[in-house]
């Protein structure tokens, strides 16, 4: 998915796009150092050089006096207008998963919502993770990647697909994957609102891209808003509207995480004394490490 593209804008709007990309604190920062840079320039004493030829000097030195004394003012005003956009989006992301959160199902979370404010929704679940996000925005020569994650010092690529109608199928997964290994990154997230093909599944499996439906979404974004500690504790103070696990005598098909009580999917082990055989691992890995055997 892509953000449409503006029309033409003018510099200080670009400015303010990209202090508008940083947390407001950080454009908060740059207004009082830009105001304190350029006044102490404003306010050096302007010396005229009298010396043969070196007109074109001071003619440079007024210009850049001119341009420190009317830019003192406008560049902090730019990079607070910016902080200003940053708050405001990052309150409406907040509020825009808390609401998710507590609707009764996926589908009456995530139905009619346009594919920006799917993109956005998804970035503030993996921000509520612990990772670093950048929403880039999809298509073109990024291969559809449309947030870029970093956590623990490793990159991570996801694509949002906010298909009801049909489900997303393989051609999806094996874009991804092939971008993954062009840029180095260590894992990959297709995050849908609706399904999976089964093809799309089984290539999955014992990959390092996983894939998460609309279901899995929600329950990720009803977790954080239960209040989960960095310690990610499982016990969730109000019911969740997930499956209870069945007894032991009768293992799921897809059994939930030990870890985090998110579904699982099969996986093979690509080392240690494991390497070769198949075993159960969190749908959310890397961000929950969960695993259980087969058995």
């Amino acid at each position: 998915m892509g953000s449409p593209r503006k029309g033409k804008s003018s510099p200080a709007e670009d400015l303010m796009d990209l202090v508008a990309m940083l947390p407001w604190w950080a454009g908060v920062l740059l207004a009082l150092v830009s105001y304190v840079w350029l006044h102490q320039i404003a306010a050096e004493p302007f010396t005229p050089k009298l010396a043969p030829g070196a007109a074109g000097s001071g003619v440079v030195q007024i210009m850049v006096k001119g341009l420190a004394t009317g830019g003192q003012y406008i560049l902090p005003l730019i990079c607070l207008a910016g902080a200003a956009v940053s708050a405001w989006r990052r309150r409406d992301r907040r509020q825009l998963a808390a609401d998710a959160a507590v609707k009764a199902s996926a589908a009456d979370a995530l139905d009619g919502m346009s594919w920006q404010r799917f993109e956005l929704l998804v970035g503030e679940a993996f921000r509520q993770r612990g990772y670093r996000v950048l929403e880039n925005g999809g298509g073109g020569a990024d291969g559809g990647v449309d947030l870029l994650l970093s956590k623990s010092g490793e990159k991570f690529l996801v694509q949002c697909k906010q298909w009801r109608a049909y489900k997303v199928g393989v051609d999806v997964v094996r874009q991804l994957y092939g971008v993954m290994a062009a840029r180095g990154a260590a894992g990959g997230f297709v995050v849908t609102s609706g399904r999976f093909t089964q093809e799309a599944q089984e290539f999955s499996r014992g990959r390092n891209v996983v894939l998460m439906d609309g279901a899995e979404l929600h329950r990720m974004l009803q977790s954080a808003a239960a209040g989960s500690t960095p310690t990610a504790a499982q016990v969730q103070p109000q019911p969740a509207p997930k499956p209870m696990p069945a007894p032991a005598t009768a293992a799921p098909a897809e059994p939930l995480c030990p870890k985090c009580g998110q579904a699982m999917v099969q996986r093979v082990a690509k080392q240690g004394a494991n390497t070769g055989k198949a075993f159960w691992g969190c749908s959310t890995y890397p961000a929950c490490r969960g695993t259980r055997g087969l058995d």
